[in-house]
């Protein structure tokens, strides 16, 4: 399976963007995916994902502000990121796994994952 994502790019602070992960190789319909991001010097931690059926979750501090989605007969995932804040800033990256199983380390959880994506850079300043 091979991921690309777009739609990464500068938004100003309370700007939105929409991030997208096009999927080739295999139809993501049976995969957990789920949305990483990466800052400079700090641990990757994951954003939002999505099982199989559809269940979705957004870390904490991203609640209410971005929606992970996923179109299975188009085989993109989706993340769509409102008001966004400086602390948003980093390198996303979508990822793909099967069997859903989920890791929980660290207080912390997410899927195991088989396939990354490249990532898409992400800036928002005020």
């Amino acid at each position: 399976v091979q991921l690309v994502e777009s739609g990464g790019g500068s938004a100003q602070v309370g700007g939105s963007l929409r991030l997208s992960c096009v999927a080739s190789g295999s139809n993501i319909s049976r995969f957990c995916m789920g949305w990483f991001r990466q800052v400079p010097g700090k641990e990757r931690e994951e954003v939002a994902d999505i099982d199989d059926a559809g269940q979705t979750y957004v870390q904490d501090s991203m609640k209410g502000r971005f929606t992970i989605s996923r179109d299975n007969a188009k085989n993109i995932l989706y993340l769509q990121m409102n008001n966004l804040k400086p602390e948003d800033t980093g390198m996303y990256g979508c990822a793909a796994g099967w069997p859903c199983v989920m890791i929980v380390q660290g207080g912390r959880r997410r899927y195991e994952y088989n396939y990354f994506g490249q990532g898409t850079q992400v800036t928002v300043s005020s």
